[in-house]
């Protein structure tokens, strides 16, 4: 069996790979993905990143955004929001987003990952799973950031804290939030 065949029946419909994945059942791996892209057996998703594609009766699906995310990042310790989610927390906030946010603990900045732009956002600490205190730390976090009125959904943010679980969001704001966040928390969190 040729190598280029090996490497063929390691390949698995919309699975990501990093180029040093393809390395190991490859003795030629630049040659080999360069083939496997003419064929369309691969696809580029970003610099080293590649995906599998998988054939739905529509044509081609895409990758799997988590799946994209952790293959780039060498790591599965990373929490993917969408701004989008602030709209369900009924302060105020309306846009749509087309832009994920990925927080992690390797790489900071825009990428394009298979047509997509992702902004990734290094935190020392990041939480394995989305809650509500978790969404509303991260929106006191990005209020600059939010095209909306700052001086109406900070009321209803701070409003909307109030009915949340105490301990639930003084963790929130202790391993996901900012000093600001912290700051603007701390009259809620000190109420007895």
């Amino acid at each position: 069996m040729s190598a280029l065949s090996d490497l063929k029946r390691h390949l698995r419909p919309g699975q990501v790979y990093r180029r040093k994945d393809l390395a190991r059942w490859s003795n030629a791996v630049d040659r080999h993905v360069r083939q496997l892209l003419d064929e369309g057996r691969l696809e580029k998703v970003s610099a080293g990143v590649y995906m599998a594609p998988r054939q739905t009766r529509l044509g081609a699906a895409p990758a799997k955004p988590e799946k994209l995310v952790e293959t780039f990042l060498g790591d599965d310790r990373f929490l993917m929001v969408s701004p989008n989610a602030f709209n369900g927390l009924g302060v105020g906030t309306t846009q749509l987003y087309n832009e994920p946010v990925v927080y992690n603990r390797k790489r900071h900045g825009k990428f394009t990952l298979d047509g997509r732009v992702y902004d990734f956002r290094m935190r020392p600490s990041v939480p394995k799973r989305l809650s509500k205190e978790i969404l509303l730390v991260d929106l006191l976090h990005n209020l600059d950031r939010l095209p909306e009125d700052k001086s109406a959904v900070l009321p209803r943010a701070l409003e909307r804290a109030k009915e949340m679980d105490r301990s639930r969001l003084a963790k929130a704001v202790q391993d996901f939030g900012s000093a600001r966040a912290e700051r603007l928390l701390s009259p809620v969190l000190e109420r007895a």
